[in-house]
């Protein structure tokens, strides 16, 4: 057999099957234009929620300008989202990868999900620098220093985390170690989604996000609220496009016989994403549907009760509407007995909401009909 020099250092070389240059080409690595060595590592560990794996993305823009030929990785429970312009390998969080992460050298670690496991695998991960959170040796939750201490204090600490007046993604930047310059959130590869009924040239498509997760139903609007904002906008002028995941399915179904809304189904992640980026405007809860909108540069009004408003950034596109109480940013999964009314949810009125979402379009011209 032909000895060979084999460049084990070079980014698209897995040590298994022949690498893509070598594949289109038949090139060696000798005489390789497109060799490329790994002399810096990035492992980022941000694994979920979608929305949490959206907003991250801005750190991608600072990674690429302080150590322009890094290779980064990426684990995480939504590789959809993840811009593969930017990040070589996107793994998929599972126990064979979190072995595969630890059985590698990084030269930096951005641990940037205070979850228990995901932490536990930061520990384990061999990396000159970590930054973020890691495991104590009672299994707690720490900070890796002192960048990541004030977000860790604010999350044990409900006083504090009402006392905060910075958003989500400079806080992210803070844990890094930077500061924010306004680096946008980025969401590739959305597809073309064709409506199933005809846009009316002028006339602003609203999506209505009428679901916000299970993890917090405390911040989730009531359908008859949907239902009357439905029928408001359309008496206004605007068509009206319901959107949600397959918890929201059902309740979707019935908004659109009883509002005349359009509804088209249930989508996969990259699907949902391209029809909120049909919309001029999307009104929702926090979840994933305000990310995307974000990184889509959609029009917004943002729904809001249990978090600290401080914590959301819409980069101009849009506000927020919540009820009028002292209490808010109480992060509670479940109201009790000391709350003082039973849902205030139920107390942002759809003129509220119809109003703001007037108000939004006004700033910016419909986007063009698909």
């Amino acid at each position: 057999m032909t000895q060979r020099n084999v460049r084990t250092d070079c980014i698209h070389l897995d040590g298994y099957k022949p690498c893509p240059p070598h594949k289109r080409s038949g090139v060696v690595c000798d005489y390789c234009a497109e060799y490329r060595p790994s002399h810096f590592r990035i492992l980022i560990l941000k694994v979920g929620a979608a929305g949490e794996v959206i907003r991250n993305t801005p750190i991608l823009h600072r990674l690429r300008a302080l150590y322009p030929g890094a290779e980064i990785i990426w684990m995480t429970d939504y590789p959809d989202f993840i811009p593969r312009s930017l990040v070589q390998k996107v793994l998929k969080y599972d126990w064979k990868n979190a072995l595969l992460v630890q059985e590698q050298e990084y030269d930096l670690l951005l641990s940037l999900d205070k979850d228990t496991q995901v932490c536990a695998v930061a520990n384990r991960v061999r990396a000159a620098v970590k930054k973020g959170f890691l495991l104590d040796p009672l299994g707690k939750i720490v900070p890796a220093d002192d960048d990541a201490r004030r977000k860790w204090l604010t999350g044990i600490f409900d006083d504090l985390m009402k006392e905060n007046t910075r958003h989500y993604v400079e806080e992210t930047f803070e844990i890094c170690g930077w500061e924010w310059a306004g680096e946008r959130y980025i969401l590739e590869n959305v597809p073309r989604v064709p409506l199933s009924f005809p846009r009316t040239e002028g006339r602003p498509l609203i999506g209505l996000n009428t679901g916000a997760g299970s993890i917090w139903p405390t911040r989730i609007w009531p359908e008859d609220s949907w239902r009357d904002l439905a029928a408001a906008l359309q008496t206004r002028g605007y068509d009206v496009l319901l959107l949600g995941g397959p918890d929201e399915h059902e309740k979707n179904l019935r908004l659109a016989r009883e509002s005349g809304a359009r509804y088209e189904g249930l989508k996969n992640f990259l699907e949902f994403s391209g029809l909120v980026g049909c919309c001029d405007l999307v009104v929702t809860a926090v979840t994933m549907a305000l990310h995307i909108a974000i990184a889509l540069e959609r029009r917004i009004v943002l729904l809001n009760n249990i978090f600290n408003a401080s914590e959301f950034y819409l980069y101009g596109l849009g506000s927020i509407v919540q009820p009028e109480l002292d209490c808010l940013a109480c992060y509670k999964r479940a109201f009790d007995g000391g709350c003082p009314v039973e849902d205030c949810m139920e107390l942002i009125s759809v003129a509220d909401v119809a109003a703001a979402v007037e108000t939004n379009l006004s700033a910016q011209e419909p986007v063009s009909s698909p």
